[in-house]
């Protein structure tokens, strides 16, 4: 078990406490062009939280705190509706100087901070938001690669924590069977082990309401063109499962630079393929009831969006309907930030109030939002 506290030399460039935006009122107000994003009837947008710099991974806690990890900025928040408005109004940075801390996930009290190559955990620390403690390692040995090191991380039903390890490159092979994997540790970072194989890039999984299944996002291979391959939306119903990835992408491309050594029919087709370069990141089922009844029990995606494509796509909140694990439906549900071709805004996770209404963060217009339903 490799339990190791921080070195006071590496405290010193935490910075911790709480944040006290400029400008309160341009915290809770909303100045991005909401105006632009199209949604099914009876749906609203509004903004949670702006001036979030580089939003990330949400976790939403049951005593109502929002973490919030980053990528390229090195901080995690902690943000706070005390009034009860659907706007946060408090802003806490938890910690900063961090190596791209996108994945945030809570546990029995304890804050759990995905850092390329370790995982932190911050102990109590919603009693402790104004002073947050020294965090401790809970595991160090990740690799140190920083393409696609950023991790999205999460508790499965089986109270493991859940962390992926994207591939070291765009397309490649390696003798470390640690990369291009999910992988699962008990909470106290004992009992690491690879559990899925061959994905390339996911920063998003969820588990079926009933089933307990795994159910995750794979962001495909880039240059090959605009149209190939489709990003996609994976199932894994056991463990030691291989989605194909370098040798096979979207489940019938064989790679032009490795697809001759294994056939793809080797490997586990997606679910349903997303599109070219979408980028699908956060994927939630919905389980709530505020949204109707048609909704529950369906799929929400994040689509980050294109950036090596010469017509952009992508940059939405997509939809996949299901019958039990067979694919009904892949629509559009939230769209708007990407207008003809100029992008404003990201989105990049999705997490649920308790009221049932959607919360998404937004990257780049450095935003949370909130998406909910009225009849």
């Amino acid at each position: 078990m490799r339990l190791v506290l921080f070195s006071l030399i590496t405290l010193s460039i935490l910075s911790c406490g709480k944040i006290n935006p400029p400008g309160l009122k341009a915290f809770k107000g909303n100045k991005l062009p909401l105006e632009k994003i199209q949604l099914p009837e009876g749906f609203t947008i509004d903004v949670y939280a702006s001036e979030v710099k580089n939003a990330r991974s949400l976790e939403w806690t049951p005593s109502g705190t929002l973490f919030v990890g980053t990528r390229g900025e090195g901080k995690v928040y902690a943000l706070k509706d005390t009034d009860g408005d659907y706007k946060a109004d408090e802003m806490y940075t938890i910690a900063s100087g961090l190596k791209m801390p996108n994945g945030v996930a809570f546990r029995d009290g304890d804050l759990y901070v995905a850092e390329v190559s370790r995982i932190l955990k911050y102990e109590q620390i919603e009693k402790r938001l104004d002073n947050p403690p020294a965090p401790v390692v809970v595991y160090d040995d990740y690799p140190t690669e920083t393409h696609h090191g950023w991790k999205f991380i999460s508790f499965g039903p089986d109270g493991k924590l859940y962390v992926p390890v994207g591939a070291p490159c765009n397309i490649c092979e390696s003798e470390s069977e640690v990369f291009a994997s999910i992988t699962r540790m008990d909470a106290d970072g004992s009992n690491m082990e690879v559990v899925q194989h061959g994905v390339r890039n996911t920063v998003g999984f969820t588990w079926h309401p009933e089933t307990g299944d795994l159910w995750f996002t794979d962001n495909g291979r880039d240059w090959l063109g605009d149209d190939q391959p489709d990003c996609e939306l994976n199932l894994a119903t056991e463990d030691g499962m291989h989605f194909g990835y370098p040798y096979c992408h979207q489940g019938d491309l064989a790679d032009p630079e490795f697809g001759d050594k294994r056939d793809c029919s080797e490997f586990q087709p997606p679910v349903v393929n997303l599109g070219p370069h979408v980028a699908p990141l956060g994927v939630e089922f919905y389980t709530a009831k505020q949204f109707p009844k048609k909704y529950r029990g369906q799929i929400f995606i994040a689509q980050h969006g294109s950036w090596n494509r010469s017509k952009k796509i992508g940059y939405r909140i997509s939809l996949v309907e299901l019958n039990g694990n067979e694919v009904e439906s892949y629509t559009q549900f939230a769209t708007g930030w990407l207008d003809n071709d100029d992008v404003w805004g990201r989105p990049v996770d999705i997490e649920y109030l308790p009221d049932g209404s959607m919360l998404v963060s937004d990257d780049y217009a450095d935003a949370i939002y909130r998406i909910s339903y009225k009849q």
